[in-house]
């Protein structure tokens, strides 16, 4: 069923139907005694209680005495398929090795990529399944799933082949998202050869891939793919019609926001090492930077620099980064956590990153990512009746129920 009236709810919400930029991050609607009407998955009504109009038949009812409802929470960056784990490697860390060094020894995406390319497509759903589960549980309603485990045409296709079939799923707690991220690492078949995998890219896997993904991605990175080859590959993306993202700046200074900017993406993301410029231009072209806390935390890595995007006014948003080397974890209370507590960012913008900004970063803010009518009914309903909750709680989970599309899956 997708009807429900939720009432008595203190609604938390940003408004709009694009990305909340600089100090309007900040502003948020919140009705006290409020309802939401949802009809068919989508928001009839959503006001006061004293204006709502009757409950049509045939709706569920769910009082949510006076706790707080917010717009489902959208993790806008995550490599949700893989094979296999790597604990060995946050081990390594720990005793003081890099990230790339780690990739140097064989080991890194590599790892993964190995792995990857022998597990089945039912192998490689069913794990990505549970951790939607999980998703869920924290009030995720929309979710983006990467490619760039495979590095082939034929396990970068596998890998579509498993987010389309999870997508499709009548079943699927989650709006899932897709995207190609075939130049996340040169693989072991092509070292020292990056412009030719760069051509096969180009010249097979995009094609492939076209009407798969919405969005093409890339690890533009120092030794990795520089900036000439993304821009190379960028361009015959956007002339192939897929929507852009970056990688960018997560390592070292390499103008990799400056490119984003340059190319239109729509997201940059990471941006540790962001340098002033490529703060400023990304916000002039509107170009939403995806922070991602928990990766920073997990390499202990300076924080992206929220407050320098906020005051340019740019967008930004954060997502959790799950994935199975640098970051494991995708939770959004520690995401909340981190992003208050050490980037500065204000409760009300964390929100707004988390909703409607994270929405934009997937090219769905007119759809979902506030509470407003004619958008999806995606909620996540607290435990409490105030949303400074959300960091208040450190790292716990608050969410009591998580309704996707007006049907409750959590």
């Amino acid at each position: 069923m997708n009807n429900i009236a939720i009432t008595n709810a203190t609604i938390v919400t940003p408004l709009g139907h694009s990305a909340r930029k600089g100090a309007a991050m900040a502003e948020l609607s919140v009705i006290r005694e409020g309802a939401i009407i949802i009809t068919d998955g989508l928001i009839a009504y959503c006001g006061s209680m004293q204006q709502m109009p009757e409950i049509p038949a045939g709706h569920a009812r769910l009082d949510a005495e006076g706790r707080v409802a917010l717009p489902g929470f959208v993790d806008s960056h995550t490599h949700l398929i893989f094979g296999g784990y790597r604990p060995d490697e946050f081990g390594w860390r720990l005793k003081g090795e890099s990230y790339m060094s780690i990739m140097e020894r064989g080991g890194g995406i590599q790892s993964t990529v190995n792995a990857t390319r022998t597990a089945s497509a039912e192998e490689l759903a069913e794990k990505a399944r549970w951790f939607l589960d999980r998703m869920s549980e924290m009030g995720v309603t929309t979710v983006e799933a990467k490619s760039g485990y495979g590095l082939s045409t034929e396990s970068e296709m596998k890998m579509l082949d498993v987010i389309e079939s999870l997508a499709a799923d009548p079943e699927a707690k989650l709006r899932i998202v897709s995207t190609f991220l075939g130049a996340h690492a040169v693989p072991k078949e092509y070292k020292g050869r990056t412009g030719e995998y760069v051509d096969l890219i180009i010249s097979e896997m995009l094609p492939a891939a076209k009407g798969r993904a919405r969005f093409c991605d890339i690890f533009t990175e120092k030794n990795v793919f520089e900036i000439e080859d993304s821009r190379r590959l960028l361009r015959a993306a956007r002339d192939m019609g897929f929507d852009l993202k970056l990688h960018a700046d997560e390592i070292v200074t390499l103008g990799g926001a400056e490119l984003a900017a340059e190319l239109g993406a729509v997201s940059a993301d990471h941006l540790l090492h962001v340098s002033d410029e490529g703060v400023r231009r990304m916000a002039e072209a509107g170009v939403v930077a995806t922070l991602l806390p928990l990766t920073a935390f997990a390499l202990k890595e300076p924080f992206a620099p929220a407050r320098k995007f906020i005051e340019a006014g740019a967008a930004v948003a954060l997502a959790t980064d799950l994935n199975p080397g640098s970051c494991f974890s995708g939770s959004i209370p520690l995401t909340i956590a981190l992003a208050c507590i050490y980037m500065q960012m204000s409760v009300e913008e964390t929100i707004t990153a988390l909703t409607l900004n994270g929405a934009a970063a997937l090219g769905l803010a007119a759809e979902t990512g506030s509470l407003e009518v004619g958008k999806a009914g995606d909620v996540a309903i607290l435990e409490f009746d105030n949303y400074h909750s959300l960091p208040y709680y450190v790292g716990m989970n608050c969410v009591r129920t998580t309704i996707s599309c007006g049907r409750v899956v959590s």
